[in-house]
């Protein structure tokens, strides 16, 4: 799961970056306003990167793409953008844990094999 949620994260990472350099041409916005808020949520971008696999990092990174959906308002290419990032964060914390599980089951499966093996000699 932590491979396939990080590459999102930092695909997310980039899309933030241009989505401010689009929000500064907005006159009714500072410069240090877009560069705070854009700074904070790729940070957050690089910090669930680790943060992932622990508790609420999940929750955490929902949380990042319900506020990526809504920076729609300032940069209306987010709201599309901002679901096609939601869909590949449900994508990859869905089919990375089917992953993480089927790993689990092969190394148990190795592990048994391996153990009946030292019981057989």
């Amino acid at each position: 799961m932590r491979t396939l949620c990080s590459s999102t994260l930092i695909g997310e990472f980039f899309v933030i970056g241009f989505a401010a350099l689009v929000a500064m041409k907005d006159p009714g916005l500072s410069m240090s306003t877009v560069w705070t808020v854009s700074g904070v949520a790729m940070l957050l971008c690089v910090l669930l990167c680790g943060m992932v696999t622990r508790p609420g990092g999940v929750v955490l990174g929902w949380a990042l793409q319900v506020a990526l959906i809504a920076s729609g308002v300032v940069v209306p290419l987010m709201y599309f953008l901002g679901a096609v990032f939601a869909a590949l964060w449900w994508a990859s914390v869905h089919f990375g844990r089917k992953v993480d599980e089927a790993k689990a089951r092969h190394a148990a499966q190795a592990a048994q094999a391996g153990s009946e093996t030292a019981d057989a000699a």
